[in-house]
């Protein structure tokens, strides 16, 4: 499956995307949810209200990433959320959070 540098509302949600190769790549709006990142390399990759609830990110390299929402009219709608998200062994080094729904404040 090929994935291009800025996917907007395509979903991703239970795919096996172990091991992938998506640095510095921009998700605008993206379900995740339940896919498997065991391993990949998200190093200042963009997350912009994503759906990320139960992702496997565990070894993921998250290092300058950024999570955020997307201000839209609806409050509700473009938030991204980390909800149930595994993050055993990800590197979070100099991640950017903002208005992040789930996020892990015990990392």
């Amino acid at each position: 499956m090929s994935i291009l540098p800025g996917a907007t509302r395509q979903s991703f949600a239970g795919r096996d995307l172990r091991h992938r190769t998506l640095d510095r790549h921009s998700f605008k709006l993206c379900d995740f949810r339940g896919a498997d990142l065991r391993g990949a390399s998200l190093r200042g990759a963009s997350f912009a209200g994503c759906d990320l609830r139960d992702a496997d990110l565990r070894d993921t390299d998250l290092s300058y990433s950024s999570f955020s929402d997307v201000r839209t009219h609806d409050p509700e709608y473009g938030r991204t959320d980390v909800s149930g998200a595994r993050w055993d062994g990800a590197n979070l080094r100099g991640v950017r959070t903002e208005r992040v729904i789930g996020w892990p404040d015990d990392l």
